[in-house]
Parts: C-alpha cells; structure tokens; sequence
C-alpha cells in the first residue's frame, strides 16, 4: 500500500495527467510527471515534471528516482520505458497489459482467451492475408491499423474488395505486393449504440466498475458521453459484467476503459481497451461518488476503492478546438454545467481542449442540457429560460 504523502508518477503530461494529478494532490499525495514539453497541462498542479522524450528510456528514467508509485496517462508508449521504470518502482498498470491494449491484434485475441465476445475479424500480417480475410469476415468491413489508431484515425470502412486492397495499401504504407505495418479486418457491425465501462481493480484484488456510458461520436471522435445509458437494465449489468470479467482476467491494477457495441438485440461485443481514466469516464468528477482520476489513485497505491454510486444523471460533452474562442460565461449561465478546461496552450480543430458535465434529471435531460451548452460555449446561443433554471 502506498500512502498518502508518498509520490504518484506520471508518464505523460496531458489533461488525463492533470486531473488525476488534481486527485491525488486532493488526497495528500504529491505527483512528479514525465513529458517532454515542461509547460504540459499536467505541469501547473504538479510538484515536479521530468522534461523527457517518452521514447527515450534513459531520459524517462530519473521519474523512478521521485517517484513511489508510477502510472501513465495514454498507451501509446514505448513498452521499454516502462520496463526500465518497473525495475525500480512498481508501474500500473502491468506492462504485459500495455503491450496487449497497444496492438488490436494481441487484443482481440486476448479477448478471445478470456471468453469475451468481439466482432469477427481476422489478422493481417502480411499481404497475403487480405484476400482470405475478406473472405472470412466478408463485405462491409472495417481495416485498422494494428497500432497507433485513435479517434478515428488509422481506419477505413469498405464495401467492395476493390475499396479493401486501395485501403490496405493507404493504411499498411505500401503497396499490398510490398507487405507493410499489421492490420485488423473487422466484420462492420450494424450496432444500436456505443458503450464504454471504466473499471477499477487494485493489487489487492477488490474491483469496481462505474455506470456504463452511452457514447455519441461525431467525426469520429467522442463528443458526448450519457449516464445512465438508453439501455435496459440487464443490458448495462452485462455490461458492467464483462468490463470486470477483463479486469480480472487481465490481471489488472489501475484503470481500464472498455469500449463497447451494443447490438439491436442488447447484445454486446467488446471493441477497444485503454489502460487508464477514459474520455467517456469524465462524467464521473461531478456525478459519481467517487471521480475515475481518483479511483485510479486509489487502485494503483492499492488504496480500497470508492463507492461508484451514480447521484444524478448526467452527460459530458467535449469542449473541441473548433469550440475557441469561448464564451464559457455563457455555457455556464446554466447552473447545472461544470466546466473543465485542460490549460492547452493552443486550439486546434478536433483536439480536445475541456469538457463539460451537464447534470439532469434524466439522462435525456442532461443530453439537450449539454447540447445547450455547446452551442452556448460556442457562442451561438444564450442559455435563457428553463434550460438554464434548476428545475
């Protein structure tokens, strides 16, 4: 058990970094980050940031000489920095899992393992596995990239095999005669929703998962996430089952976003996995009795974990670059919106730069809430009348 008054390391400086850092320092503990950019968002409200290339283990190394505990905010990390911190310090999540969540090749079939239902796929290791993929999962399909895809990116959806070899060769970086990076071919799945589980287990065993959240993407990449998700009953329970049969089965110690397809029949079949706090799990900081930021402060210093109880319905909406200049005065008219910005020093189109978490009575409530106050934070209308009362 590592307690308070200990240090928290943090690979990366992002806005996961930050507001896990603001739970931490909440609960007494101090927080050293590594990133290679000393003004990251993660910077101002930690004691320590470790100006380093995450690809570089020997810059990164010095994080294990402050830190007691280390932990990393995104997956797109080299496996060796890690393995060089976890010499010294104990990292969580476990490398092994990072490896697993990095390349969907190595996740599916870790899914697969565990008895975990995902779409029907096949790998593409080389060029001559397309032809008998598409004949395996059929037309239409999604190709990924194996690794490194994220909001969307990384991917193509095909119709006809004409459209899978040109997306193969785009996505692979070659012609497919020549070979090039992995792929996944995935069956596309006519789903009636998208849902995602953020489940927390600690070195000691005990697990927790918070209230399943119903996504909405625009553009690919999230932009509203709905508690309690439009489901039934026994849907979101089988939900919350399968996150934490993953947990387990992983061997987790930390957090893990567990992506979802919710079929017309309720069924679900697993998508994608990310080992730490999730976009979709923000909603939990004004919502939840216990944030995710620190519930995963809690797992990784195997502290007992939070109670996950939902107190109101909610919905958190993404505050894009698109979204600058704001009128944050106007979104928050509306007392039932909670605004988090990242401290980003520059708006970009489709990088994400705060969100916000708009409380309801329902969760249909909350949803046209949020829409409000996009539109507000936009500047392209005032929050007037019962939308902005408490009623």
């Amino acid at each position: 058990m590592i307690l308070p008054g200990s240090v928290v390391g943090i690979v990366g400086g992002g806005q996961l970094a930050r507001m896990s850092a603001l739970a931490a320092r909440a609960m007494g503990y101090r927080v050293a980050v590594a990133d290679p950019d000393p003004d990251c968002p993660a910077a101002p409200v930690a004691d320590r940031v470790v100006a380093a290339s995450l690809a570089d283990p020997d810059a990164v190394a010095p994080l294990a000489d402050v830190a007691d505990v280390i932990t990393y905010e995104f997956e797109n990390i080299d496996p060796a920095v890690l393995e060089r911190l976890a010499s010294r310090r104990p990292v969580h999540p476990r490398v092994e899992i990072l490896r697993t969540c990095q390349n969907r090749i190595h996740e599916k079939r870790a899914m697969e393992r565990l008895g975990i239902p995902v779409a029907t796929w096949r790998p593409l290791e080389s060029p001559a596995d397309l032809e008998a993929a598409l004949a395996a999962v059929g037309l239409p399909a999604v190709l990924k990239t194996a690794t490194m895809g994220y909001d969307g990116k990384g991917q193509a959806v095909v119709r006809t095999p004409a459209e899978a070899r040109a997306a193969y060769a785009r996505l692979s970086g070659h012609a497919a005669a020549e070979g090039g990076r992995p792929l996944v071919l995935e069956g596309l799945v006519p789903f009636a929703c998208e849902l995602s589980v953020v489940v927390a287990r600690s070195a000691s065993g005990q697990v927790a998962a918070f209230p399943v959240a119903e996504n909405i993407h625009e553009l690919n990449i999230l932009a509203y996430s709905i508690v309690p998700a439009r489901v039934s009953p026994a849907t979101q329970a089988a939900a919350r089952d399968l996150a934490v049969r993953i947990a387990e089965g992983l061997g987790l110690v930390g957090l893990l976003g567990v992506e979802m397809f919710c079929l017309p029949d309720g069924s679900l079949l697993v998508n994608e996995l990310a080992p730490r706090p999730h976009n979709s799990g923000h909603f939990t900081q004004n919502a939840c009795a216990t944030s995710q930021f620190e519930q995963h402060i809690r797992a990784v210093c195997d502290l007992p974990l939070g109670a996950v109880d939902l107190l109101s319905p909610v919905c958190m909406v993404n505050v894009m670059g698109e979204d600058f200049p704001l009128a944050p005065a106007a979104a928050l008219a509306d007392p039932r919106v909670h605004l988090h910005l990242y401290g980003k020093r520059e708006a970009r189109p489709h990088r994400k730069m705060g969100h916000m978490n708009v409380l309801g009575l329902t969760a249909d409530e909350a949803l046209e809430r949020a829409r409000a106050a996009k539109a507000a934070i936009r500047g392209e209308q005032p929050l007037t009348g019962s939308s902005a009362g408490l009623s």
